[in-house]
């Protein structure tokens, strides 16, 4: 299905010309993949050093000890940041003016959400994006839009949710730890004044439209550019609620945030899908100092088991619905005749 997908999203970019290419820089994607892949084999050489230390069965015994009042609030903390998430594409629908009902666009963002998460970028944002939605009938314009958007959205919450906390929550980082804490506070300052130089731009520029590459980018307006930031780092402080719940609220929650937010990163770095092993690296260098680094393992196994592989159960029966969905309308329409 993986393989449809892309093929899709490929035929859908080569139709709206979509799709930046780096001219006279050959070498920038072999270097880039280089240097991914020795980011991956760094971090599974540190999960698999601090695997060996890990006593597995106290991992299962704190798993086993969770009680039903926890995992279902933790449960519901990822159903809000999944709801939360389809929001972004709702801004899509209002930017771009296509008329797909709200639910339809609700069960895309969702699906694209769960399999983004589980599977990577690639598939889950951008191509199975670019399929379900062409199969309701949105050209390939209106697609890159709406994922621009949604990039957006996703980057500029996390950029204001991450500078507060780096700048003013004070994170206990481990002993020896390079960046220190005032490198954090002014990268932190640094990702405050992005988010803000954004929102300002929405709201004070005269100019509202510009062309790159032959594609037209519009600013939004100043209500949607605010309704970005709220929506996007209200999902951010939810997803790190999940994790904090989890952890049984043992450290405070500033710094599970913080520290999400910076496994965020080196996900995305690593072009591991699901930042499968990247998140626990991050959050046993960061955290295994304050918390047994079992505790730590147990409640990255349940935030996985709810945020990231029930609700990709649910988005495989949603994505069936759509493509039924989708056919069907067809087969309406060529019976109808032109």
């Amino acid at each position: 299905m993986a393989a449809e997908v892309l093929a899709t999203a490929r035929s859908a970019r080569r139709r709206g010309s979509a799709g930046v290419r780096l001219r006279g820089r050959s070498w920038y994607p072999g270097a880039k993949r280089a240097l991914a892949l020795v980011f991956f084999l760094a971090v599974l050489g540190l999960v698999a050093n601090h695997a060996r230390t890990i006593e597995w069965d106290s991992v299962w015994a704190a798993l086993r000890a969770y009680s039903i009042d926890t995992v279902l609030l933790a449960a519901g903390l990822a159903a809000a940041s999944h709801a939360l998430y389809c929001g972004y594409d709702l801004i899509g629908r209002h930017e771009t003016g296509h008329r797909l009902p709200a639910r339809r666009v609700v069960a895309i963002g969702f699906t694209c959400y769960a399999f983004n998460l589980n599977l990577g970028s690639l598939v889950g944002g951008v191509a199975l994006r670019y399929r379900l939605y062409a199969r309701f009938g949105l050209r390939a314009e209106s697609i890159t839009k709406i994922l621009a958007l949604s990039v957006l959205t996703n980057w500029l919450g996390y950029s204001f949710v991450a500078g507060w906390v780096f700048l003013f929550a004070g994170l206990i980082l481990p002993p020896g730890w390079e960046l220190g804490s005032d490198g954090l506070r002014w990268l932190g300052a640094a990702l405050v004044f992005a988010a803000a130089a954004y929102v300002s731009l929405c709201s004070l520029s005269t100019r509202r439209e510009w062309t790159v590459r032959g594609h037209a980018l519009r600013l939004p307006s100043a209500p949607i550019a605010a309704l970005q930031l709220v929506l996007s780092a209200t999902n951010w402080m939810v997803i790190g609620g999940v994790v904090w719940v989890l952890l049984q609220y043992r450290i405070e929650y500033a710094s599970v945030l913080g520290v999400l937010l910076i496994a965020a990163v080196a996900g995305v770095v690593a072009h591991v899908p699901a930042g499968l092993g990247v998140l626990e690296a991050v959050f046993i260098v960061l955290l295994s100092h304050r918390i047994p680094a079992t505790e730590l393992i147990a409640a990255l196994l349940a935030y996985r088991a709810l945020y990231y592989l029930m609700p990709l159960a649910l988005a495989l029966c949603v994505f069936i619905a759509l493509e039924t969905g989708a056919k069907r309308e067809r087969r309406m329409l060529a019976i109808a005749g032109p």
